[in-house]
């Protein structure tokens, strides 16, 4: 049997590869923690599951509207309008099996052969795979501790080119916990004026944010960005429910959302009914409270493990503004980020991704989505291991 050529080109995920190396490993009763997995250690709240029983009583386990339920549509417009202002129209959202599907089908219609997508790096693993197997061409801006992995307009301007189709913007940022400002985002928009160009905004971990800090939705920021802004979202990581695979995109983009419609009815149809009403209540504000409950204690994690990595000499890290994720600096340790997780996995049972998969050597990702026990344990075991390769 011959593999079909279009997969030669795409790379697996590492941070899926190492998480299910680390829980292969725990099995074989290896003294193992993992820092890899971009999952809140929380339970879905019970309002949530609670809801999701009682769908289930009620019947609700059948064929639903390829798009999404109009129901659950509706709670996403009222979701967008309370927290951002934005308004949006039925036929202006869709509903997949997660963000990262929802992802793939916006690439699969929106991206030809050549077409440029401009991707910020240190990126998320999936961006530039995605991009690739629609036939597109990734082009990356780098970043670094310097400018706290944010782009800037000037850098902007010098990567469009007549090929260029879309700015993919991630705030809060994986794997950095980065976030645009408002007026960091202004200065964005400007350069795009009098273009063509698409925004795909990831907005994924919005409402994990620190510091008191607030969240700016890129389509909010003008008129113009609005128009040319389809932004992704759902509830997997701020609401605990990344099991249940849900994620939404909303656009003005009427024949964008029709075309994505048509292609998800071919390949997945809707997303399982069950969720679907699930996700009404983890939208409509009733879990807010465990929502700004799991927001402190990541918070809580985040200034220890900071402050903890900062005191380990040659390793250093910014303190990220959303998400819960530390991009950990190990330049001056080891450039090679690939060799560094696979030593520190065997002689000390720490499992992290190498930056390298994120598209920036010198660096790895902690996740802190874990246990404050855990976390102490784990860069005790890293602060041992870095003091050992001296």
């Amino acid at each position: 049997m011959k593999i079909a050529r279009r997969m030669e080109n795409l790379s697996p995920s590492v941070t899926m590869a190492i998480t299910a190396l680390a829980r292969e490993l725990k099995a074989q009763g290896k003294d193992i923690l993992s820092f890899s997995a971009g999952e809140p250690d929380f339970d879905t709240p019970n309002v949530i599951k609670e809801t999701a029983i009682n769908a289930i009583k009620d019947g609700h386990t059948k064929y639903t509207a390829v798009e999404g339920t109009i129901e659950t549509k509706k709670a996403i417009i009222n979701k967008l309008k309370k927290d951002h202002g934005l308004e949006y129209q039925l036929d202006e959202i869709i509903v997949s099996n997660g963000a990262k599907h929802s992802l793939f089908n916006l690439f699969q219609c929106l991206i030809e052969e050549e077409d440029e997508v401009i991707i910020p790096a240190p990126y998320w693993v999936t961006y530039p795979e995605q991009v690739k197997f629609s036939n597109g061409t990734p082009v990356f801006i780098e970043t670094d501790d310097s400018t706290n992995f944010k782009i800037s307009a000037e850098q902007l301007k010098a990567a469009i080119s007549p090929k260029t189709k879309i700015l993919l913007l991630n705030t809060p940022s994986n794997p950095t916990g980065a976030v645009y400002t408002k007026e960091e985002l202004l200065a964005l928009s400007e350069v795009l004026k009098e273009t063509d160009i698409l925004v795909i905004s990831d907005e994924m971990y919005e409402k994990i944010m620190y510091d008191g800090k607030e969240f700016t939705a890129v389509a909010s920021i003008s008129e113009d960005m609005f128009k040319r802004t389809i932004t992704i979202n759902g509830i997997s990581k701020a609401v605990a429910m990344t099991g249940w695979r849900y994620g939404y995109l909303a656009t003005p983009h009427k024949a964008l959302v029709k075309a994505m419609i048509k292609l998800q009815g071919q390949v997945t149809s809707n997303v399982n009914s069950v969720t679907l009403a699930a996700a009404i209540t983890a939208l409509d504000g009733s879990a807010n409270a465990d929502i700004e409950m799991m927001r402190k204690e990541f918070e809580k994690r985040r200034d220890i493990a900071v402050s903890q990595f900062n005191a380990i000499e040659g390793l250093s890290c910014v303190k990220p503004d959303g998400a819960f994720y530390l991009f950990v600096n190990i330049k001056e340790v080891d450039i090679d980020s690939m060799q560094f997780a696979a030593d520190l996995l065997e002689e000390e049972g720490v499992a992290v991704v190498p930056g390298l998969a994120f598209g920036a050597e010198g660096y790895f990702r902690f996740s802190f989505a874990t246990s404050l026990v855990n976390i102490e344990e784990g860069i005790r075991r890293i602060k041992r291991f870095v003091e050992n390769k001296k």
